[in-house]
């Protein structure tokens, strides 16, 4: 291997990890700062954000594994401020994780605006879908340890009296909700990703 393709390569990786540390930054500072609840919609523990939306661009420009990656280092962060003993950041990388490595996946596979809001669209329903099972058996069992599953029940309740069971909550609520919450990012990543790749690829 020549010099010439070894130092290619080492800049390529310089890029890679340079833009994935400043889109996990801008993630960070999404889910720090402009999540909020809809209380009218879903309970108030339950909140909307568009810290997904860097991880799904840095998906798209880097690769699956990279999305994931962003992901993890957003919620490995902030877990250093939550209040949630972090279960909320459980649940936002396992469903953040499923979202941007599926539509990464489809993207690769043939790199064109087409492919790009398909495997938003896709992922963003694998998402909502993988969110119930995932909430069901993983996250809410860790949140019934601060919070009893009474009242995690009560507060679906509160917005639908005619709730019985979580399960049919999460499907009810959390499912619609969470991909509603991915296509918001994907419409985003449309009109923003074209100009910004440029920009993190290097290419200005």
């Amino acid at each position: 291997m020549s010099n010439t393709t070894t130092n290619a390569q080492r800049s390529s990786l310089t890029r890679v990890l340079v833009g994935s540390g400043m889109l996990a930054a801008v993630a960070v500072v999404l889910q720090t700062f402009l999540e909020f609840p809809i209380p009218a919609l879903i309970p108030g523990f339950i909140k909307f954000d568009f810290s997904d939306l860097p991880a799904l661009v840095g998906s798209f420009a880097y690769g699956p594994i990279a999305g994931v990656a962003i992901e993890l280092v957003k919620n490995l962060i902030h877990c250093l401020q939550t209040k949630s003993a972090t279960v909320g950041e459980l649940s936002n990388f396992l469903l953040g994780a499923v979202f941007v490595a599926v539509a990464g996946l489809i993207y690769k596979s043939n790199k064109n605006k087409k492919n790009a809001l398909l495997g938003g669209i896709i992922g963003a329903i694998i998402m909502g879908i993988f969110s119930v099972p995932s909430n069901y058996f993983v996250v809410y069992p860790f949140y019934y340890n601060f919070m009893p599953k009474e009242s995690v029940l009560g507060a679906y309740q509160a917005i639908m009296p005619s709730a019985k069971s979580i399960l049919q909550c999460l499907l009810v609520f959390n499912l619609p909700f969470t991909i509603i919450k991915g296509l918001a990012c994907v419409i985003i990543t449309m009109l923003i990703y074209k100009p910004l790749s440029r920009f993190l690829k290097g290419n200005m």
